[in-house]
Formats: structure tokens, C-alpha cells, sequence
């Protein structure tokens, strides 16, 4: 009972300890992305803290900052939103179609997290932004994003490609592959209102 009371946080009690607990298993996650590795424990230990903080982080950078939002034709925060989960469960529903021994969960947060490259290249395109457009800061902000693009295609098949059955890896990076690509190229085409 001393227990339950302590993880609902009753009067008394250090209800933190879940919290802190969860955000250093987010932030290991985090440096799974970084630096690439092979983990059991990080399949065991799912979550979808981590891809929703990523997924809402990357929605509220990439909608538009003007007021009648219906006139500047770009994404907003339930389309960002919407594409990134949707993108991801049908690349997840993919991957069980095709026999792969992950679980539905385990795939979602594999795909979540390895949105973190994306959204740091989107961090980076606002701050290149803030700085007079160019030839120049387009090249940055073109390469910054090639090349996060890449990072998460290549964290993502480290993981999911392993899962797969060997004639069938291809037909599970490929929407992998579609999935990044659409939402890079969102970041791609942002322009601040």
C-alpha cells in the first residue's frame, strides 16, 4: 500500500521519483538517437513519452506564426501531428504485415524517437532563419537537413532492419525511408510568416 501511495503522489509522499525516473528513461532514449546502438533493453522499455514531446515540439515549430492562418498555406499543429502518427502506424503496420517480431508499440517508439534528428535540423532552420535569407543560409539549412534526414534513416534501420526477415528488410526501410522524407520535407519548405 506504502508504495501505491507513493507513485500516485499522496500528501507525504516523493511522488517525483516516477517523474524523474521517466525522464531519464526519455533521455537515455534520446542518446540511443545520438549515438546509435543495438539495445535490447531499449526495445524491452518502450515508451511514447519521448516521440510525443518530439512530435509536439516539431508540430508547434513548423505551424505558422501568422494570425488568419487560413491564407499562408502551410502546416499546422493537428496537421503536423496527424501526419507524423499517422506516417508512423502505418510504417509500423507495415512491418507486422511483413513478419517482422517487433511489437506494434515497440516499432511506434523505435520510429517517435528517431524523430529527434529531424526536429533538431528544424531548431537549426529557425535559428539559420533568423539571419538575412541567402544562397548562403540556404546551403546550411539544405545540408542540415540532408543530413539529419539521413541520421534518422540510419538509427531507424539499425533497429527495425534486425527485425525483419532477411529478404524483407528493403520492404521495410523503404517506407521508413517515405516516412522521414515527407516529414523533412516539411521542414524543407518552412517559410516564417
Amino acid at each position: 500500500m506504502a508504495k501505491a501511495a507513493e507513485s500516485l503522489g499522496e500528501p507525504g509522499t516523493t511522488w517525483p521519483r516516477p517523474l524523474m525516473r521517466d525522464l531519464k528513461a526519455v533521455g537515455k532514449k534520446f542518446m540511443h538517437v545520438l549515438y546509435p546502438r543495438k539495445s535490447n533493453s531499449l526495445l524491452r522499455d518502450w515508451d511514447l513519452w519521448g516521440p510525443l514531446i518530439l512530435c509536439v515540439t516539431l508540430a508547434l515549430m513548423l505551424q505558422r506564426s501568422s494570425v488568419d492562418s487560413e491564407k499562408d498555406g502551410g502546416p499546422q499543429f493537428a496537421e503536423v501531428f496527424v501526419i507524423v502518427w499517422f506516417g508512423a502506424v502505418t510504417t509500423t503496420l507495415n512491418s507486422k504485415l511483413l513478419e517482422g517480431n517487433l511489437s506494434f508499440f515497440q516499432s511506434l517508439c523505435v520510429l517517435g524517437y528517431r524523430i529527434l534528428p529531424l526536429t533538431v535540423s528544424m531548431l537549426v532552420c529557425q535559428l539559420v532563419l533568423l539571419a538575412e535569407q541567402g544562397p548562403i543560409n540556404f546551403m546550411v539549412w539544405l545540408f542540415v537537413v540532408i543530413v539529419m534526414f539521413a541520421w534518422s534513416i540510419a538509427a531507424s534501420t539499425a533497429f527495425l532492419a534486425d527485425s525483419q526477415p532477411p529478404n524483407r528488410k528493403a520492404l521495410t526501410i523503404y517506407p521508413v525511408f517515405l516516412f522521414y522524407f515527407v516529414i523533412n520535407w516539411m521542414i524543407l519548405t518552412f517559410t516564417p510568416k
